[in-house]
């Protein structure tokens, strides 16, 4: 195992000298301390995994070396110890940032497990370290796919807000990847520390979407045994995403109005007012504007949430991104699958650019998918792809295209019939009715070969 970078804080050399023989001796690297003042000299210069300090020292209390410690990063763990252990004082050490609390004299079983106990919470912050990267890297605006400008204007947007504290409105069909720029507005802002909580509303019913968002009081309704926090608590310092907000309740929509306007929740069941600290997305498939006009939506949460709407367009409207998207796609799902698919036929990505896309970018990902688990050799083949997908294409491709004179002479032949039919037959009526003169009807009933018999006068 890696050795760990300690140091020990004592005033007294004895103790001092013996526990930085007792790190060495276990294979790491100690160093020592007899007042604040060199601590923080060694805090400031190494980077350590764990500070064991003694509580009372010559120049003040080990309690004035967590400012130190909270602004390293990542920072070490401060255990400390003294040989006046109280409970007090344990307890205010835990509140104060401690990891833990030990008494004199020491043994060398409860120092192995503070190594122990060091090392593990060590592997933990270098294991969420590497998954915010990678988190960051994978929600890097630069890592979206947008080649289209309309996409590439909605990246603009999101980059220009990422940190704003106000609410973001994301509209778009279903698939279009609201959640995707949710997660990547969080991870480019200046909240990209603190958690990410995403709420799909259309997903609970209101009752339980309250409790939920809000938390609850125990005994507020049938099955609350206990106190529980809600996401907003749990967002708190971070961003909640509240996705298919247009299926909220209106009790709901009450509560979050009052979150946005004064930043304060209410857990259900309960009157203590509990401030909280986020930045709100929000998203929706639905026209809010027609759900407040219908009184479905109050229109005073419309107008706050409003603030800053991004619109995703539908796959169909950014058509230059599809062969991007797919090659995407197939990247991703060859490596999880452990694949040679590399790429697509050419006759395969022609009907994936020729269809429609209902399902937007999430049917496309999907189709993908399959695609990459039934292709037997390096690419996606048209026989790869679902049945539906190829017959809709083969069939708007085989489609028979009307001349543009035909297909203009159709809607003008309905409207002559409907005139003669309307006059009973009598031309100069119908001539009348159409607003042109006999003649000019005339010349019409041959051209488009309308039945004379139908015409009379």
């Amino acid at each position: 195992m890696d050795p760990l970078m300690i140091l020990v804080v004592d005033d007294e050399p004895l103790v001092l000298r013996s526990l930085i023989c007792f790190f060495k001796s276990e294979g790491h690297d100690a160093h020592g301390a007899g007042t604040l003042a060199e601590a923080v000299e060694v805090i400031e210069s190494v980077d350590l995994d764990l500070v064991l300090a003694d509580v009372n020292l010559p120049d003040g209390t080990s309690f004035k070396l967590f400012e130190k410690i909270q602004g390293a990063s990542p920072g070490p763990e401060l255990v400390l110890m003294t040989g006046y252990g109280t409970i007090d004082d344990a307890v205010q050490a835990i509140k104060n940032g401690a990891a833990d609390y030990v008494t004199k004299p020491l043994v060398d079983g409860e120092l192995r497990m503070v190594i122990e106990k060091a090392r593990r919470r060590r592997e933990l912050r270098t294991e969420n370290a590497a998954l915010q990267s990678a988190a960051c890297e994978e929600f890097d605006f630069n890592k979206i796919v947008a080649n289209d400008p309309a996409m590439k204007e909605v990246l603009e947007t999101a980059q220009a807000v990422a940190d704003a504290q106000s609410t973001v409105l994301l509209t778009g069909e279903s698939g279009t990847g609201k959640t995707l720029l949710a997660r990547a507005l969080h991870h480019n802002s200046n909240r990209c520390d603190g958690p990410f909580v995403e709420v799909a509303c259309g997903a609970l019913d209101d009752s339980l979407l309250e409790s939920e968002l809000f938390g609850h009081e125990a005994g507020s309704f049938t099955g609350a045994y206990k106190k529980r926090r809600g996401k907003f608590e749990e967002a708190h310092g971070g961003t909640i995403f509240l996705d298919e907000i247009a299926t909220a309740s209106p009790s709901m929509q009450a509560g979050l109005l009052r979150v946005i306007d004064d930043g304060c929740i209410e857990r259900v069941g309960g009157t203590d007012t509990i401030r909280v600290d986020v930045r709100i997305i929000l998203a929706t498939n639905r026209d809010l504007a027609r759900e407040v006009e219908a009184g479905r939506f109050r229109e005073d949460l419309y107008y706050r949430i409003n603030v800053l709407p991004i619109r995703l367009p539908a796959l169909r409207e950014r058509p230059d991104d599809i062969p991007a998207l797919a090659r995407h796609f197939v990247r991703a799902f060859a490596r999880q699958a452990n694949s040679d698919v590399q790429d697509l036929a050419p006759e395969a990505m022609n009907v994936l650019t020729a269809y429609h896309w209902p399902g937007n970018v999430r049917e496309l990902e999907h189709i993908i998918e399959r695609g990459v688990l039934l292709a037997e050799g390096d690419r996606i083949e048209m026989s790869d792809l679902s049945a539906e997908i190829v017959e809709e294409t083969d069939s708007d491709r085989t489609a028979k295209v009307v001349p543009l004179k035909k297909a203009m002479e159709e809607p003008e032949r309905r409207v002559i019939l409907q005139a003669l039919d309307r006059a009973g037959g009598n031309r100069d009526r119908a001539a009348e009715l159409l607003g042109i003169s006999r003649s000019t009807l005339f010349n019409k009933l041959g051209r488009l070969n309308i039945n004379k018999a139908k015409a009379r006068g």
